[in-house]
């Protein structure tokens, strides 16, 4: 699934990644979190050894980035939620946060 440069959208890729999955659907939602951690997990490991050892490449780190993106479209997938459903859910809770004044800070109800 080749798409043209300005072409793929998130809901274009969502849906070619459901082509791509393969695990046991009676264990999808754990199975999803788990490869999700894992991935980030991996992303934090290239970035150390960039850090300590200068070979590894920001390439393969948003290679391990799009294996996060993989996991991340399924588990919206599995609830029935368009990837671009969740980033417009996401902008709408950072947006509320920024007229508030509270991106800094921790927490999830700021």
């Amino acid at each position: 699934m080749a798409e043209k440069d300005g072409d793929l959208t998130f809901d274009h890729y969502q849906k070619f990644c459901r082509t791509t999955a393969v695990y046991p659907r009676e264990q999808a939602l754990d199975y999803l979190i788990h490869g999700l951690c894992s991935e980030a997990g991996e992303v934090a490991g290239k970035r150390k050894k960039q850090i300590r050892d200068g070979n590894v490449s920001n390439s393969q780190i948003l290679a391990e980035v799009g294996d996060v993106l993989w996991y991340v479209a399924e588990i919206c997938s599995l609830f029935d939620l368009p990837l671009s459903g969740l980033a417009a859910i996401n902008m709408a809770k950072l947006d509320q946060r920024k007229q508030d004044g509270k991106l800094k800070g921790s927490g999830d109800n700021r």
